[in-house]
């Protein structure tokens, strides 16, 4: 059962468990925040942007998308810089994002504008290299959302939100991809070009946020059912976790013992409607086996 930690957010994405604290992206305030379990909220810093995607270089230092810049950016001792600008890259809005242990990111775009209503295009993961060189690392995607790396560093898996399906890469000692292979397919992918609507007519699961559990298993937020699913390769779903308060939209496993698993929740992700409310909440809940990988 998922239970209320904090509220009085706008949008939270990008969950992250690290150095002992729950680290939390507010889209529309701008703000990354940390949270502790019995709700106590700090702010870690601010953009005139969205924050998103977040994670660490080996110095420490945090790496942060700025959606709409459509930048990855640096963080050090209190000071932001343009770690890369991917605008080249990417046609839609930077989303999440995965740091490697070397400070090599994963990050995936939502290929089209899909709050001025266009129709879908699939879209790219870009690697971002430890110096800032950026380079399409895979294409073809279907809304490239949560991004996880295996325990051994060797595979990279990638919720595709649009594409009823999680996909996976071989990771070569360079960062680069090999060819996209199915890891879990829930079911057919729709057509580039089709509108919201037709996508949303043959959507099963929505992978949105995610991570890996010691098992091997991914846990996913599924944007389209408003639940969490614990799932194994091959699409067996081993475990849901309801929530009747709205739409789920990332998960997270952490604390002490990497057995708490955090839910971003929130009625809708209407940009419009979340930049003016502040109804977006943080959920959490305990699980049998722990976190594993990254992020």
């Amino acid at each position: 059962m998922l239970k209320q930690i904090a509220d009085g957010f706008t949008f939270l994405e990008g969950p992250r468990w690290h150095d002992g604290k729950l680290y939390v992206s507010d889209f529309y305030s701008g703000r990354v925040l940390t949270v502790t379990d019995d709700g106590q909220v700090s702010e870690v810093l601010r953009l005139d942007d969205r924050p998103s995607g977040m994670g660490w270089m080996p110095d420490g230092s945090m790496l942060l998308v700025a959606m709409t810049a459509r930048q990855v950016l640096r963080v050090r001792d209190g000071e932001v810089s343009v770690h890369a600008d991917l605008s080249a890259l990417a046609p839609g809005l930077l989303n999440d994002m995965v740091v490697d242990a070397d400070g090599r990111a994963y990050v995936g775009n939502f290929g089209f504008d899909m709050f001025a209503g266009e129709s879908f295009r699939t879209a790219a993961v870009v690697v971002v290299q430890p110096d800032g060189a950026a380079h399409v690392a895979a294409d073809g995607l279907y809304f490239p959302n949560g991004s996880m790396i295996t325990p051994d560093g060797r595979t990279l898996i990638v919720n595709e939100s649009y594409g009823n399906r999680i996909s996976a890469f071989d990771i070569g000692p360079d960062g680069l991809l090999g060819e996209r292979r199915d890891w879990a397919v829930f079911g057919p992918q729709p057509s580039p070009g089709a509108d919201v609507a037709a996508i949303a007519a043959v959507r099963t699961v929505a992978p949105d946020g995610g991570c890996l559990d010691a098992s091997g298993a991914v846990w996913l937020a599924d944007a389209a059912g408003a639940r969490l699913m614990r799932v194994a390769e091959g699409a067996e779903v081993l475990e849901e976790i309801h929530w009747d308060g709205g739409k789920l939209f990332a998960c997270m496993l952490g604390g002490a013992d990497g057995r708490t698993l955090y839910a971003c929740g929130a009625p809708d992700s209407s940009a419009q409607k979340r930049a003016a409310a502040r109804e977006a909440v943080l959920l959490s809940a305990r699980v049998e086996v722990p976190r594993a990988g990254l992020p």
